[in-house]
């Protein structure tokens, strides 16, 4: 990282906020209206499924490019993830109005929460003249996640793959955000809590890569690593 450093870009969901919960506890919860009945098996299942099915799905990008076919083809690579899940826990009636609500219920703040220390880091980042921004693979719902959860306005620049036409980790990605600050690599980084999407497909676009790992994990890695995104204000400012 170098004093050039002029924009910071985030990742979203699991690095500013995460899931009250867990992803597999609130699909079941609402499926738990049609019939499923709850264990601790089938919420074993159901977290393996998920994890399954996002590995064997194809990066959400789309050909695309009007605004209402984006968010369609948006919600059927959901729905084929759900249904995936579902198909191998355990298929249901009603299973179409059942994703209808589930899906619905990601679209606002209520499934979400921010981590303790986000607003404070956004808001002190800013005061320091810092450019913020985000890159995801999260779809089109994460603007109304982040406006109910109070922070769109911290953010100069959201940058999400369905409309970018580009997922992380590639570069692609990474240099469409870029774009839009009119800033070189060499002065911006990326904090996220992927090492192979956020920080090595930040640097193979040429920006610092900072890894956010708030469990206790590997020491190995030769990246910049914080614990919490508190510990990035001293990592910048030094």
């Amino acid at each position: 990282m170098t004093n050039r450093t002029q924009v910071i870009f985030f990742d979203a969901a699991g690095t500013l906020f995460h899931v009250k919960g867990s992803v597999a506890e609130i699909y079941l919860r609402y499926a738990e209206r049609y019939g499923v009945k709850r264990t601790d098996e089938t919420l074993a299942a159901v977290k393996a499924a998920f994890a399954r099915a996002f590995q064997e799905a194809p990066p959400p990008v789309f050909a695309a490019a009007d605004p209402a076919a984006i968010k369609q083809c948006e919600r059927m690579w959901w729905f084929d993830i759900v249904h995936n899940v579902f198909y191998r826990v355990g298929m249901f009636e009603g299973f179409d109005d059942y994703f209808d609500e589930v899906f619905q219920a990601f679209d606002g703040p209520e499934c979400w929460t921010l981590y303790p220390e986000t607003l404070g880091v956004l808001k002190a980042l800013k005061g320091l003249g810092y450019e913020l921004g985000i890159v995801s693979n999260c779809d089109s719902r994460l603007f109304n996640v982040l406006r109910g959860l109070g922070i769109a306005d911290l953010f100069d620049t959201v940058t999400i793959s369905s409309l970018a036409r580009a997922a992380k980790p590639a570069p692609e990605i990474f240099r469409v955000a870029l774009d839009k600050h009119a800033a070189d690599p060499e002065e911006a980084l990326h904090v996220g809590d992927s090492l192979r999407d956020d920080v090595e497909g930040a640097r193979r676009a040429g920006m610092t890569g900072v890894l956010l790992e708030r469990e206790s994990g590997s020491t190995a890695h030769q990246v910049p690593t914080i614990r919490s995104l508190d510990e990035l204000l001293a990592l910048v400012e030094n």
